[in-house]
């Protein structure tokens, strides 16, 4: 597999000046789990011949690196279901420190007590679990069969293995919302951080979002009753706006779409498992990279990427309400966490 990192090119900038620093690739939609606010119990998901073959994903992300990203996200779906990605991920580690700042990955950690060393090796130093309750059987309700003890294993070997260690729980109302402070609590004493996010009305489910949706304004209320917290300015190129839990190490980040918009500072563009480019989790708006880098080589894949940057929104058009259709009919695993 040949490098095209040495090749320049210029900034990425969307029309509104935004610089792309970010790139989320899903390596693929297929997940061992089927969250009730993610999946329908009942998935399609896509042949594995119209997939991005390894050596694809590998080169439109060095495409990237080589044009100004400094963070790349490998997610899913599930991305450990995927046989070859640690064949990607110390590909693209080789680049950790050589143009690309950081890469990470968002993991449900069911296969992480297999895979933790292997990241780490390949250059991998920072994790995102979802993980939505620590009741066993809660857990099993969301997920539809997931196995917390798994989970639990998996993040501790990612801290055995030196990893930093992420939570991310979707607040559900009338599901977790009680469990927030505890799940708060746990990651002060695992020395993790924890980021909670609000349901996003991406692809159709066998629920009403409605019925589960919690504005986070409301949970951090409740949290600041219970804990000292302090704005932080700690940010990692994502969405989230952190807060400190005094005297830890511990960080708070909320993730608010619905309640508090945070697309002005927008960095981001994601890949799809086959290919193509969205510019905005929110919209459909995207370009196809197979077919560009296929049939046109890099100059090919350049001019896309070109393309899909003037299709770049000014902020995304999330709303949720009772009987309303999702903002984009694709479920959260196509376009990747």
């Amino acid at each position: 597999m040949t490098s095209v990192l040495p090749q320049s090119a210029a900034a990425l900038v969307d029309p509104q000046g935004r610089t792309i620093r970010y790139l989320r690739i899903s390596v693929t939609d297929r997940c061992d789990l089927r969250c009730r606010y993610c999946m329908a119990e009942q998935m399609t998901f896509l042949p594995r011949a119209k997939l991005l073959s390894l050596d694809e994903i590998a080169i439109i992300a060095e495409r990237f690196i080589a044009r100004g990203v400094t963070k790349i996200r490998l997610s899913g779906g599930e991305p450990l279901v995927r046989r070859d990605v640690g064949d990607l991920v110390r590909r693209l580690g080789r680049h950790v420190g050589a143009g690309l700042d950081e890469l990470t990955m968002t993991t449900n950690a069911t296969r992480l007590d297999q895979h933790a060393q292997e990241m780490v090796d390949a250059g991998i130093r920072r994790i995102n679990v979802s993980l939505d309750s620590l009741d066993a059987e809660r857990f099993r309700y969301i997920t539809r069969h997931g196995d917390l003890d798994q989970v639990l294993r998996g993040i501790a070997a990612a801290k055995a293995a030196g990893l930093a260690v992420k939570i991310n729980m979707v607040a559900l109302a009338g599901l977790n919302e009680a469990e927030i402070p505890a799940m708060l609590r746990w990651c002060v004493e695992e020395g993790h951080d924890l980021s909670l996010i609000e349901t996003m009305p991406l692809g159709a489910i066998d629920e009403d979002r409605t019925d589960r949706f919690v504005p986070l304004t409301r949970v951090l209320a409740d949290l600041q009753t219970q804990f000292a917290l302090h704005r932080d300015s700690h940010r990692t190129g994502g969405p989230a706006r952190y807060w400190r839990v005094e005297g830890t190490a511990t960080k708070l980040g909320l993730i608010s779409p619905l309640t508090a918009n945070f697309c002005d500072g927008c960095n981001r563009v994601r890949l799809t498992t086959e290919g193509k480019l969205y510019l905005c989790l929110g919209h459909d708006d995207q370009v196809d990279l197979k077919a560009a880098l296929r049939d046109g080589g890099i100059d090919g894949l350049d001019a896309a990427i070109d393309l899909g940057l003037t299709r770049k929104p000014a902020r995304h058009d999330f709303r949720i309400g009772r009987d309303a259709a999702p903002a984009v009919a694709r479920h959260m695993s196509v376009t990747g966490g």
